[in-house]
């Protein structure tokens, strides 16, 4: 960030402000990583329902049509991304969105985006 370049061709007055404020490199690959991490369709419907509800993974299977392993193996990819966390409750493990800014602003988007490209009537 802060670093001046000389662009070719000066279309734009602001391009030189815009470029002062660009996100570097790691910043912008904390983001990738992110986006990453909620693009799969599977882990984006079990963040959703973890935003919700507390629960543990018979029924988060059951709620998305997928085998426990399957689940087990997307809310490690959660949990290791610091989306939701976990506590055990008699021999189960519940799990739910983290109390985060994060998590928090990531729902928040998601409800966001589908309101836009998925209208319901």
């Amino acid at each position: 960030m802060g670093k001046t370049i000389k662009l070719p061709h000066e279309h734009d007055m602001n391009s030189a402000e815009i470029m002062r404020h660009m996100p570097s490199g790691g910043e912008l690959q904390t983001v990738a990583a992110l986006m990453k991490l909620l693009g799969d369709p599977s882990r984006l419907r079990i963040f959703w329902i973890l935003c919700h509800v507390e629960e543990c993974v018979a029924d988060i299977a059951a709620m998305t049509e997928m085998s426990s392993p399957a689940v087990s193996h997307h809310l490690r990819v959660l949990r290791d991304g610091g989306l939701i966390t976990s506590r055990r409750k008699g021999k189960e493990m519940h799990y739910r969105a983290a109390e985060t800014p994060l998590a928090q602003k990531l729902h928040h988007a998601m409800e966001e985006i589908m309101d836009i490209s998925c209208p319901r009537k």
